[in-house]
Protein backbone atom coordinates (compact mmCIF):
# COMPACT_ATOMS: atom_id res chain seq x y z
CA UNK A 1 0.00 0.00 0.00
CA UNK A 2 2.47 2.59 0.76
CA UNK A 3 4.03 1.72 -2.56
CA UNK A 4 0.58 2.60 -4.10
CA UNK A 5 1.06 6.17 -2.40
CA UNK A 6 4.47 7.01 -3.30
CA UNK A 7 3.47 7.65 -7.06
CA UNK A 8 0.47 9.82 -6.24
CA UNK A 9 2.36 11.90 -3.69
CA UNK A 10 5.08 11.98 -6.42
CA UNK A 11 2.91 12.82 -8.60
CA UNK A 12 1.65 15.66 -6.55
CA UNK A 13 4.89 16.87 -5.42
CA UNK A 14 5.70 16.87 -9.07
CA UNK A 15 2.70 19.22 -9.82
CA UNK A 16 3.64 21.50 -7.08
CA UNK A 17 7.06 21.87 -8.35
CA UNK A 18 6.20 22.48 -11.95
CA UNK A 19 3.80 25.30 -10.42
CA UNK A 20 6.26 26.58 -8.18
CA UNK A 21 8.65 27.23 -10.87
CA UNK A 22 6.58 28.34 -13.44
CA UNK A 23 5.17 31.16 -10.98
CA UNK A 24 9.19 31.64 -10.31
CA UNK A 25 9.59 31.49 -13.84
CA UNK A 26 6.89 34.63 -14.75
CA UNK A 27 8.14 36.53 -11.99
CA UNK A 28 11.55 36.66 -13.33
CA UNK A 29 10.34 37.32 -16.97
CA UNK A 30 8.38 40.73 -15.65
CA UNK A 31 10.89 41.45 -13.19
CA UNK A 32 13.50 41.21 -16.37
CA UNK A 33 11.29 42.84 -18.66
CA UNK A 34 10.92 46.31 -17.02
CA UNK A 35 8.40 47.31 -18.53
CA UNK A 36 5.22 48.46 -16.86
CA UNK A 37 2.40 49.70 -17.52
CA UNK A 38 1.77 53.23 -19.39
CA UNK A 39 -1.14 55.58 -17.70
CA UNK A 40 -3.88 55.44 -19.57
CA UNK A 41 -5.45 59.13 -20.27
CA UNK A 42 -7.49 61.35 -22.42
CA UNK A 43 -6.43 64.67 -23.28
CA UNK A 44 -7.22 67.80 -25.49
CA UNK A 45 -5.16 69.21 -27.81
CA UNK A 46 -3.91 72.68 -28.37
CA UNK A 47 -6.12 72.59 -31.76
CA UNK A 48 -9.38 71.43 -30.01
CA UNK A 49 -9.09 67.96 -30.88
CA UNK A 50 -9.94 65.16 -28.28
CA UNK A 51 -7.48 61.87 -27.77
CA UNK A 52 -6.24 59.52 -25.59
CA UNK A 53 -3.74 57.41 -24.91
CA UNK A 54 -5.47 53.97 -25.45
CA UNK A 55 -6.06 55.30 -29.35
CA UNK A 56 -2.64 55.08 -29.45
CA UNK A 57 -2.01 51.34 -28.87
CA UNK A 58 -0.06 49.49 -31.75
CA UNK A 59 2.33 52.51 -31.88
CA UNK A 60 5.08 53.74 -30.47
CA UNK A 61 4.79 56.88 -28.37
CA UNK A 62 7.17 59.17 -26.84
CA UNK A 63 5.51 61.23 -24.11
CA UNK A 64 7.71 64.37 -23.29
CA UNK A 65 7.11 66.56 -20.34
CA UNK A 66 8.39 69.75 -21.62
CA UNK A 67 8.29 73.54 -20.33
CA UNK A 68 9.07 77.10 -22.83
CA UNK A 69 10.94 78.18 -19.53
CA UNK A 70 12.91 75.07 -19.38
CA UNK A 71 16.21 75.72 -21.34
CA UNK A 72 17.02 72.08 -22.51
CA UNK A 73 13.54 71.55 -23.22
CA UNK A 74 13.78 74.29 -25.70
CA UNK A 75 16.98 72.98 -26.63
CA UNK A 76 16.42 69.20 -27.38
CA UNK A 77 13.15 70.31 -29.49
CA UNK A 78 14.52 69.96 -32.53
CA UNK A 79 16.03 66.80 -31.95
CA UNK A 80 12.47 65.37 -31.10
CA UNK A 81 10.91 67.00 -34.15
CA UNK A 82 13.50 65.15 -36.17
CA UNK A 83 13.12 61.98 -33.94
CA UNK A 84 8.69 62.27 -34.81
CA UNK A 85 9.33 63.36 -38.82
CA UNK A 86 11.76 60.27 -38.85
CA UNK A 87 9.74 57.55 -37.33
CA UNK A 88 6.23 58.96 -37.55
CA UNK A 89 5.34 57.15 -41.07
CA UNK A 90 6.17 53.47 -39.30
CA UNK A 91 3.66 54.09 -36.39
CA UNK A 92 5.84 56.14 -34.39
CA UNK A 93 4.15 58.93 -32.27
CA UNK A 94 4.80 61.57 -30.02
CA UNK A 95 3.13 63.87 -27.53
CA UNK A 96 4.62 66.98 -26.00
CA UNK A 97 2.85 67.41 -22.40
CA UNK A 98 3.50 71.38 -21.37
CA UNK A 99 3.70 71.29 -17.52
CA UNK A 100 0.96 72.96 -15.58
CA UNK A 101 2.88 76.04 -14.70
CA UNK A 102 3.36 76.90 -18.03
CA UNK A 103 1.00 79.64 -19.66
CA UNK A 104 -0.79 78.49 -21.91
CA UNK A 105 -0.39 81.09 -24.34
CA UNK A 106 3.38 80.72 -24.59
CA UNK A 107 3.08 76.99 -25.03
CA UNK A 108 0.49 78.02 -27.73
CA UNK A 109 3.48 80.27 -29.83
CA UNK A 110 6.05 78.23 -28.97
CA UNK A 111 4.20 75.18 -30.96
CA UNK A 112 2.74 77.56 -33.81
CA UNK A 113 6.21 79.61 -34.23
CA UNK A 114 8.22 76.63 -34.28
CA UNK A 115 5.39 74.17 -36.25
CA UNK A 116 5.71 71.35 -33.84
CA UNK A 117 4.39 68.25 -36.21
CA UNK A 118 3.14 66.38 -33.31
CA UNK A 119 0.16 67.04 -30.04
CA UNK A 120 0.89 69.22 -28.10
CA UNK A 121 -1.32 69.29 -24.45
CA UNK A 122 -0.98 71.77 -21.59
CA UNK A 123 -1.45 69.38 -18.48
CA UNK A 124 -3.80 72.48 -16.94
CA UNK A 125 -4.28 69.99 -13.62
CA UNK A 126 -1.04 68.83 -13.57
CA UNK A 127 -3.02 65.45 -13.55
CA UNK A 128 -0.72 63.68 -16.34
CA UNK A 129 2.24 64.64 -14.71
CA UNK A 130 0.99 62.76 -11.59
CA UNK A 131 -0.36 59.81 -13.42
CA UNK A 132 3.54 59.58 -14.68
CA UNK A 133 5.41 59.26 -11.11
CA UNK A 134 4.14 62.67 -10.57
CA UNK A 135 7.10 64.35 -13.02
CA UNK A 136 8.43 67.15 -11.53
CA UNK A 137 11.53 68.14 -13.20
CA UNK A 138 11.27 68.81 -17.36
CA UNK A 139 12.43 67.41 -19.69
CA UNK A 140 11.28 64.10 -18.53
CA UNK A 141 10.92 61.49 -21.42
CA UNK A 142 9.26 58.40 -21.56
CA UNK A 143 9.38 55.90 -24.09
CA UNK A 144 6.19 53.28 -24.70
CA UNK A 145 6.23 50.26 -26.92
CA UNK A 146 3.04 49.03 -28.71
CA UNK A 147 1.66 47.36 -25.92
CA UNK A 148 1.41 50.57 -23.51
CA UNK A 149 4.05 49.65 -21.57
CA UNK A 150 7.00 52.24 -20.51
CA UNK A 151 10.15 51.06 -22.03
CA UNK A 152 12.06 53.77 -20.80
CA UNK A 153 12.64 57.22 -18.99
CA UNK A 154 14.44 60.10 -19.41
CA UNK A 155 15.39 62.68 -17.23
CA UNK A 156 17.50 65.86 -18.93
CA UNK A 157 17.83 65.44 -22.70
CA UNK A 158 18.06 61.93 -24.15
CA UNK A 159 21.04 60.21 -25.80
CA UNK A 160 18.72 60.57 -29.16
CA UNK A 161 21.34 57.81 -30.82
CA UNK A 162 20.03 55.29 -27.98
CA UNK A 163 17.09 56.83 -28.44
CA UNK A 164 16.46 55.74 -31.93
CA UNK A 165 18.44 52.62 -31.74
CA UNK A 166 15.74 51.62 -29.04
CA UNK A 167 12.71 53.52 -31.27
CA UNK A 168 14.18 50.97 -34.23
CA UNK A 169 14.12 47.87 -31.80
CA UNK A 170 10.64 48.52 -30.53
CA UNK A 171 9.20 49.10 -33.85
CA UNK A 172 9.99 45.90 -34.90
CA UNK A 173 8.44 44.00 -32.27
CA UNK A 174 4.42 42.61 -33.01
CA UNK A 175 2.04 44.88 -31.72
Amino acid sequence: MAAARRPSSTRAATRRAALVLALAGAALLGACSGRDPAPQFSYTLLDGQKASTEAQRGKVLLVNFWATSCTTCVKEMPQLVATHRKYAGRGFDTLAVAMSYDPPAYVANFAASRQLPFGVVIDNTGAIAKAFSDVKLTPTTFLIDKRGAIVKRYVGEPDFAELHALVEKLLAEPA
